[in-house]
């Protein structure tokens, strides 16, 4: 199991990401959340088996088609032992 804390920069909010890493979550089988942050960016923790997070991480950089990815943050963290993945809402 690999769990990490991604925060993404650039054109993600009002785009449609979190809608669209949800839906990229439920296909990977990843847990976790997904908020946007007061600052413009998106904050992410993801946990699942690591060939499903290196997919999830590609569909992470790549974004919905009008997201503009300009900088993601990736640093590993010990699972929290998420049983679905959500969009949190509020900062």
């Amino acid at each position: 199991m690999t769990s990490l804390q991604i925060t993404i920069s650039g054109r993600v909010q009002g785009v449609g990401f979190r809608y669209y890493i949800v839906r990229t979550a439920h296909e990977l089988q990843i847990k976790g959340i997904i908020k946007n942050l007061p600052d413009g960016r998106v904050y992410i923790e993801a946990e699942g088996e690591p060939k499903n997070m290196e997919l999830f991480l590609e569909k992470c950089r790549q974004g919905p088609p009008l997201a503009h990815i300009t900088q993601m943050i990736v640093n590993e963290c010990p699972p929290t032992g998420y049983n679905d993945f959500r969009i949190e809402y509020g900062y």
